[in-house]
């Protein structure tokens, strides 16, 4: 690697074409890789031919050029034929040969990476190495003997900042060397990437809204706490998604979750263990292998959680003309076991053809305890209780993902099919006894309720994708997708009333349902280049949808069908010069009522977060356009954006008071209506540097205004306008001896509450609804410090403590009809975590090459 940065370098300073090293001393990296495919003049394909590299270099002797063998092969019986680690600075070519053919010669050039935009001496991030190697690995196409001689595809390389990489419709940032995350889960990786805020509870919200979260480009039912952090290599983020992607789901736009793989021959493997300073532990190892024509990698984690969570809830409410006031004091405990799998092979048909098939298997138990003291005052009259809440939580998910990919001999066409299952089953169990106290807090009387649920879930999405190039320098992309989620629930609950020994059912609180959604999609999308420096993106997706469902309890059936909608997009790239672009882009998108936002069905199972569905709602519309500028200089990368956003019917969550029929209190109703529109517009800059050979620095701020109009809503006026910040900064220290130190923290300034979308029956993921209130601002930040250290540093030690400064409280406020509330929690302050990373492997590639056989060949070395 040592040679290679030299080299890299050296072309950067002195050399303005490729050289070739025809007998000096300098160093030809073998790093190489060509593939194709012998034919005949009628497309069969030639078995057996004898496929040879040479290479020109100088004879010592007559000091004139003589050609060598490198590497030698023979065709499969496909045609098929395989080189790598081939000399990728020297002049080399590719001689085939086979019976009642002409010997044919075929020129290699490897062409030099385009280095613009690097200061002379500055070394390369992995991130550009990476891009550099891609240059060096050829598809000659199908090598038609007789005929002309093939001439290999130009490449550009282009290099880029290792933190941030943009395309056309997407933001890339490569998140593998956070430390801070370092034995998390993709939570705390989602908290350190540019753009995204991460509440409380590890929701996740881009530009205050949740976003849809895809891992490796498919959609997935995991959790975003399912996944460890040290898989996870890069997070996409696409703020306003193609033709390409569902129009339905979340207005936010998508978060793909990219995870590591081998791309080498050879195997290697890691493994982590850690511990916090509130019990939780997590070990987690990976082990990748690959072997000619197969690749494996195997991944599991295993986690211990235990979170604590300080709070409290205050409310004031007129009752028939008299004032009341509740306020909850609370303390709450998860504890909990979380186990993750995940196996992947891949199988190279031929070097253009793979398929692919992957599981996912995961389990865990969660037991939650929560001890809220509750004062409750109507007019002058005051009473106490004590609510203790004891519950347990299973799920069991699993996931098949099959894959096949087909390249054609023109560069760039291909073919894929995927079919992804994800699923699993679920148990909870739940007692809440209720003391009411008298004087000296006597207990005076108990309440208690169990609540007894199972369910399942499944996922599955069919889709294929065809990308045909256009001789225009552009591409004509196809796909179509099918997908069909199924739902059950069962959930009962009694109730032990005051004085009385005998659990009785409780048919209000009883939810029973089996649901069904089915999506049908297909897209086209147009993209190119006008000249050099214009490019663009066209589609257009068009999508129906239909949902039915059945109440098992009461016999009522829900159903709707939506009908066919098409779903316009368009992105725009302007290159202003070598190291400055422009881009704009605008698409529609679609959020509909699921099954639990329109039944009318009152979920009273948890009696301080009562939910009532809306069977009045109709699907919200929206409309996004964006307009960014990026300019990079030297190690430095710029980008500013402005957004706007407009949605119709707005589906949003809504506070009302009615009463409760099993405890004849008015309580508060979480439910949901369309409110006549929404506005989010604002402006977004993100700037990445190495300010220092040592520091390595990330900022991002988003000034943005959110207003959500429900005038159409009585008793309700419009929700005022408000401009709010949010900004993330984020240091990484390289210091001597092995030793790195991140120093990062993020604010959020006072912000309307987010839009909820997609939720199911039980407590809302907030404590008030979008349109009625806000939350306060608060701040935090973390620090982490890692030594690294072993033969090649693979092995490391990483201390990180999180919300150092106990301030990432959550406090949120909201008004309605004859009420107020605030609502205020503390998870998880000064988290401390330490953790150990061991790392191993072997990438070579002839180490599993056996003697006798064909493919011993290839690694023979002949000068």
């Amino acid at each position: 690697m040592k040679n290679l940065l030299t080299l890299f370098l050296t072309t950067l300073i002195g050399f303005s074409a490729v050289a070739q090293f025809p007998g000096g001393n300098r160093q030809d990296p073998n790093k190489g890789h060509v593939f194709g495919k012998i034919i005949d003049n009628e497309g069969k394909p030639v078995e057996f031919a004898t496929v040879i590299i040479m290479k020109s270099v100088l004879d010592s002797t007559t000091q004139s050029p003589k050609e060598i063998v490198v590497k030698a092969q023979t065709s499969e019986m496909n045609g098929d034929f395989d080189f790598s680690e081939l000399p990728t600075f020297s002049k080399i070519s590719l001689k085939v040969s086979s019976v009642g053919f002409a010997t044919t010669d075929f020129p290699i050039v490897f062409d030099k990476p385009d280095m613009s935009g690097m200061k002379p001496g500055q070394k390369p991030d992995p991130a550009m190495i990476a891009k550099m190697m891609a240059a060096f690995e050829k598809d000659l196409g199908n090598l038609v003997l007789e005929n002309d001689t093939q001439v290999l595809d130009a490449v550009t390389v282009t290099a880029q900042k290792a933190l941030l990489e943009m395309d056309i419709d997407k933001k890339i940032f490569n998140v593998d060397k956070n430390i801070v995350t370092a034995g998390g889960t993709a939570v705390d990786v989602m908290r350190n990437v540019p753009s995204l805020q991460v509440d409380i509870d590890g929701n996740v919200k881009l530009r205050n809204a949740s976003p849809t979260l895809f891992i490796d480009g498919r959609p997935t039912t995991l959790m975003l706490n399912q996944i460890p952090a040290d898989a996870i290599e890069k997070v996409e983020v696409i703020t306003n998604p193609s033709a390409k992607y569902d129009a339905s789901g979340s207005m936010a736009g998508i978060l793909n979750i990219v995870l590591k793989k081998n791309k080498k021959s050879g195997y290697n493997g890691m493994f982590n263990i850690g511990a916090d300073r509130y019990g939780g532990s997590s070990v987690m190892g990976n082990f990748n292998v690959r072997q000619g024509k197969v690749n494996l990698s195997v991944m599991g984690m295993g986690m211990r959680i235990n979170n604590n969570v300080d709070g409290y809830s205050e409310r004031n409410s007129v009752i028939e003309g008299i004032s009341a006031n509740t306020y909850q004091d609370i303390i709450s405990e998860t504890t909990g076991l979380l186990g993750f799998g995940r196996i992947g092979l891949d199988y190279y048909i031929s070097n253009r053809t793979s398929v692919s098939v992957g599981g996912v298997i995961g389990g865990g138990k969660f037991s939650p305890e929560e001890n809220i003291l509750i004062t409750n005052t109507v007019g002058n009259n005051t009473t106490l209780s004590n609510r203790l809440s004891n519950s347990t939580r299973q799920f069991q998910p699993t996931g098949l993902q099959l894959g096949f990919r087909h390249s054609f001999p023109t560069a760039g066409e291909e073919l894929t099919m995927d079919f992804n299952y994800f699923g699993g089953t679920n148990e909870n169990n739940g007692t809440y006894t209720t003391n009411y106290l008298g004087d000296a807090n006597q207990i005076t009387g108990v309440q208690i309720q169990k609540n007894l649920g199972n369910g399942n879930n499944g996922f599955m999405t069919f889709q294929t994708d065809y990308v045909k190039p256009l001789k225009n320098n552009g591409n004509i992309e196809l796909g179509v997708r099918a997908q069909i989620n199924t739902l059950e629930n069962i959930n009962d609950n009694t109730l032990r009333a005051i004085g009385s020994d005998v659990f009785l059912p409780i048919a209000s609180a009883s939810t029973n349902y089996e649901s069904t959604n089915n999506v049908y999609a297909a897209y086209i999308s147009l993209s190119g280049k006008v000249g050099t420096a214009f490019s663009y993106k066209a589609g257009v997706r068009a999508e129906s949808s239909s949902y039915k469902g059945d109440l098992l309890n009461t016999g009522e059936k829900f159903s709707n069908d939506y009908p066919v909608s098409l779903f316009p997009s368009l992105f725009l790239s302007k290159d202003l010069s070598p190291t400055d672009q422009l881009q704009f882009s605008v698409t529609r998108r679609v959020n509909r009522p699921n099954f639990f936002q329109i039944i009318p069905f009152i979920d009273y199972s948890d009696s301080l977060n009562i939910t009532q569905g809306n069977a009045d709602l109709v699907p919200e519309f929206t409309t996004s356009t964006e307009l960014s500028y990026s300019k990079s200089k030297g190690t430095g990368t710029f980008l500013t954006s402005i957004y706007y956003k407009h949605t119709n019917n707005l589906i949003t969550r809504y506070l009302s008071q009615e009463i409760n029929p099993i405890s004849g209190n008015l309580d508060l109703i979480n439910t949901y209506v369309n409110a006549n529109s929404s506005e989010n517009y604002g402006a977004e800059i993100t700037y990445t540097n190495k300010i220092q050979k040592w520091w390595d620095f990330t900022a991002n701020v988003n000034f943005y205004n959110s207003r959500i109009n429900t005038e159409n809503i009585e008793n309700n006026s419009s929700q005022d306008a408000l401009w709010t910040t949010f900004g993330k900064i984020n240091n990484n220290f390289s210091l001597k001896n092995k030793w790195v130190i991140q120093l990062s923290g993020d604010y959020q300034g006072k912000t309307n509450l987010p839009v909820s979308q997609g939720q199911s029956f039980g407590p809302p993921s907030t404590a008030q609804s979008s349109s009625q209130g806000y939350i306060e601002p608060f701040y935090g930040v973390d620090v982490a410090i890692k030594k690294s250290f072993m033969k090649n540093d693979v092995a490391s030690l990483t201390l990180s403590a999180n919300d150092i400064f106990r301030t990432r409280g959550n406090t949120q406020v909201s008004s309605g009809d004859g009420f107020s509330q605030t609502y205020y929690r503390l998870n998880n302050p000064q988290q401390i975590k330490l953790n150990f990373s061991f790392r191993f492997g072997q990438m070579d590639a002839n180490m599993f090459k056996k003697k006798g056989n064909a493919s011993s060949m290839e690694g023979m070395q002949m000068q």
